[in-house]
């Protein structure tokens, strides 16, 4: 599932971003939501979310329920 949709991303959930310094590259991040920054309900990019380790980035994947 992309995380493109707001409703779909809420904290405690497992995904993948793609941080700002790996947009060229690609590079993606694993982690569990703590925040989410984007408020719109939709975002072509993928939402904007703050991992529970402080790092920032859009979501590209879910992975599911921790």
């Amino acid at each position: 599932m992309n995380g493109q949709n707001r409703k779909d991303i809420y904290p405690g959930l497992e995904v993948e971003i793609i941080l700002k310094k790996d947009q060229r590259s690609g590079a993606r991040t694993r982690g569990i939501v703590q925040a989410l920054l984007t408020s719109s309900a939709f975002h072509s990019r993928g939402i904007k979310v703050r991992l529970e380790d402080g790092q920032v980035g859009r979501v590209i994947e879910i992975i599911g329920e921790v």
